[in-house]
C-alpha cells in the first residue's frame, strides 16, 4: 500500500487536542449542571447511562475522523499498467558562468543565486524537458533535454566557473548551442531561457536570437545583478577578498546591460525580465504555462488505484452512529417518575 497524500497524517496530531476538548466540555457542563442543583439531585434526575453514552459517541467521532484522515491520504493499492502520453515544452536554460557572474550584488552572488533560482523552476515543471547550457567565452551543454529533474538538478548544482576555460560572455555561441540541442524540429513550442548580466563582448547575440526564431524558438532573458556596478572577487579567501582589476591596477567593475538582454528577447520573440536584485522566473513559467504542448512520446506507467472510497465509507458510518445515539436514554415518563419520587 503507498498513500498519494502522506501529509495529510500530520491531521492525526489533532486527536489529542479533540479528547482534550470533549473532557473539557463534559467538565464545563458538569459544572453548569451544579449551579442550579446539588449533586444528589442530579444523580437522581440524570440517566446513568448518560455518561457511557457520551463517552461512546466521542470513540465513534474520534475513530470517524482518524478513517477520514486515512481517507485524505489517498490510500492506494493494486496496480494496473497503463500507456500514458507525455505531453510538455521544451526548455533550455544557457546559464552564464562567466568570472563577472562571481559578482555579489546578488546575494550570495550572482551565480549562486541563478542556480538557486534555477533549481525553483525546475520544481514548478510538470511534464516539460529540461536541459541547461552553460557559457562564458565558449559553451557546451551540461544536461541535455530531460524529464529526470533530480539528475537536472545535480548537474547544475555542480556547475562553477571554473568549468568554462575561455573568458568572456558569449552569448551568441549559447543560443546556437541551445538550438541544437533541441533534438525535434517538429516540436511547436520550444524555449530558450538565458540567465546573464548581459555583458557579452563576443559574436552577435541578436543575430543568433532572429535565426533561432526561424527556428521556432521563443527566448526569454533575465538580467541578473545591479546596474551601478559592482568590483569582481577572484580570491576564494573570504577574510581577505582580492577584486580583479586591469593592467593599470584599476578596480574592473561589472554591470547589468539590460539593454542587451532585451533586444535579444525581442529578436527572439519572446521578453525580458528586470530582475535587478531577484530572479522572476515564476512570471517567465506563467508565460510558458500558456504555450501548447508538445507530444513527447508515451511512456508505459504502473497506476496504482485509489482506494480511499472504502474509509471514507466507514468515517461516514461512524459518523452516522454517533448522531443517532442520544446522550440520555430515559423516555419522558421516567423523568416524570423521578421528579414524582424527589
Amino acid at each position: 500500500m503507498r498513500f498519494g497524500n502522506p501529509n495529510a497524517f500530520w491531521l492525526l496530531f489533532c486527536i489529542p487536542l479533540l479528547i482534550g476538548l470533549f473532557i473539557l466540555a463534559y467538565q464545563r457542563k458538569k459544572a453548569v449542571l451544579e449551579r442550579f442543583a446539588s449533586l444528589s439531585l442530579i444523580k437522581r434526575l440524570t440517566p446513568q447511562d448518560t455518561q457511557p453514552r457520551q463517552i461512546v459517541k466521542g470513540v465513534f467521532f474520534l475513530v470517524a475522523f482518524l478513517f477520514g484522515v486515512i481517507a485524505l491520504s489517498r490510500p492506494q493499492f493494486g496496480v494496473k499498467m497503463e500507456i500514458v502520453e507525455r505531453k510538455g515544452i521544451d526548455i533550455m536554460v544557457a546559464m552564464d558562468i562567466s568570472k563577472s557572474m562571481l559578482a555579489q550584488d546578488v546575494a550570495p552572488s550572482r551565480i549562486e543565486r541563478a542556480k538557486f533560482e534555477i533549481a525553483r523552476f525546475i520544481d514548478m515543471l510538470k511534464g516539460d524537458r529540461i536541459g541547461l547550457i552553460v557559457f562564458a567565452g565558449e559553451s557546451y551543454e551540461q544536461c541535455p533535454l530531460t524529464l529526470d529533474y533530480g539528475a537536472a538538478k545535480m548537474l547544475l548544482n555542480a556547475v562553477t566557473t571554473d568549468w568554462v576555460q575561455i573568458q568572456g560572455t558569449d552569448i551568441a555561441d549559447a543560443i546556437s548551442q541551445s538550438v541544437e540541442g533541441f533534438k525535434s524540429k517538429k516540436n511547436k513550442s520550444r524555449v530558450l531561457i538565458i540567465l546573464s548580466d548581459g555583458e557579452d563582448n563576443m559574436g552577435d547575440a541578436v543575430e543568433a536570437a532572429k535565426k533561432a526564431a526561424v527556428e521556432n524558438v521563443k527566448i526569454y532573458t533575465v538580467g541578473i545583478g545591479s546596474e551601478s556596478g559592482t568590483p569582481i572577487p577572484v580570491s576564494k579567501d573570504k577574510s581577505n577578498i582580492v577584486y580583479k582589476k586591469d593592467n593599470d591596477g584599476n578596480l574592473v567593475m561589472t554591470r547589468l546591460n539590460p539593454m542587451m538582454l532585451e533586444k535579444i528577447a525581442i529578436a527572439g520573440n519572446g521578453k525580458y525580465f528586470q530582475a535587478g536584485t531577484s530572479l522572476d522566473l515564476v512570471s517567465i513559467y506563467g508565460e510558458i504555462a500558456k504555450m501548447e504542448k508538445n507530444e513527447l512520446g508515451s511512456d508505459r506507467m504502473n497506476i496504482y488505484e485509489e482506494q480511499y472510497q472504502l474509509f471514507l465509507l466507514i468515517a461516514l458510518f461512524f459518523i452516522v452512529l454517533e448522531f443517532f445515539i442520544p446522550e440520555r436514554g430515559k423516555s419522558k415518563k421516567d423523568w416524570a417518575g423521578r421528579l414524582e419520587n424527589a
